[in-house]
């Protein structure tokens, strides 16, 4: 789901997963037609370090507990 936002509206990605400044940054580059696509692209790259830090967190969590 959090992809489709992304693609759809790269900023509310942003919000999603705690990143308001970046969201707001995103917004901005967003309402130009020009910067839809870069915006879109780097909310899908930050989604994916965001899925990739959680994965990181479950496993040295499981590790350490």
């Amino acid at each position: 789901m959090r992809l489709l936002i992304a693609l759809f509206l790269p900023w509310l990605t942003f919000f999603t997963i705690g990143r308001p400044i970046a969201g707001v940054i995103c917004l901005i580059l967003q309402i130009t037609l020009l910067g839809w696509l870069p915006a879109a692209i780097w909310a899908v790259y930050a989604l994916s370090q965001y899925k990739t830090d959680k994965k990181i967190e479950q496993a040295l969590g499981r590790r350490e507990g």
